[in-house]
């Protein structure tokens, strides 16, 4: 299809009142041409599930009935989300407060949608789609949950992929993970380490050989 009546995948967020801002303020060329150029992906590719299995956080924002939005975040170790299928991302939702402000939103309304960052390397992916929430599944409540991780899994979420598109980094802060820095600091001190005893052994030699 093509024209004003072309449907795209990023529609899902292109809607008519956000094209005709966009039209105002000089962007709507190029969006323009990224659409007829492909849009946005609508499945999860290699890259993209590697990115989503490393997260160790993610925002999930739903809506209810009459479109109050809530952003919910959750976290856990690496791999705490999965890659089920090209279309489907599952993570076991384990016991907090217990308000069940997105689980309610989600029988009102599944539109959903997940945000996710890499402080890191300065990345960010945006994901729009729909969710469900799965209770009195323990198989597979099992499987979506992180070996070794303390915590009670109380039902899964599955979240269905609609569309997505990574942003470029402008803005972003540089933050690393506490671990990360950690491991870093052990292993230039371990170098530190060898190398004040390769001075030493050295000094020993030299004082030897005087």
């Amino acid at each position: 299809m093509s024209g004003d009546h072309a449907i795209f995948s990023s529609d899902v967020a292109f809607t008519p009142s956000v094209k005709a801002i966009q039209e105002r303020k000089g962007s709507r060329h190029a969006y323009a041409r990224m659409e007829t150029g492909g849009s946005w992906q609508t499945e999860i590719t290699e890259d993209l599930a590697g990115f989503i299995e490393s997260r160790t956080s993610v925002f999930l924002a739903t809506a209810s009935a009459d479109g109050q939005p809530y952003v919910q975040h959750r976290g856990g170790p690496a791999g705490f989300l999965k890659v089920l299928d090209s279309k489907t991302i599952g993570f076991a939702d384990f016991a907090g407060n217990r308000q069940y402000i997105t689980q309610g939103n989600l029988l009102e309304n599944p539109k959903a949608h997940l945000f996710l960052m890499d402080y890191a390397h300065r990345q960010r992916v945006k994901i729009w789609g729909e969710a469900r929430v799965v209770e009195g599944d323990a198989e597979l409540a099992d499987r979506l949950f992180p070996p070794g991780y303390r915590a009670r899994v109380e039902q899964v979420v599955l979240f269905t992929v609609m569309a997505w598109d990574a942003n470029c980094p402008q803005h972003i802060p540089q933050l690393f993970e506490a671990a990360d820095v950690q491991a870093a600091l052990a292993e230039r001190d371990r170098k530190i380490a060898e190398l004040e005893g390769e001075i030493a052994r050295l000094a020993e030699k030299g004082a030897a050989s005087a």
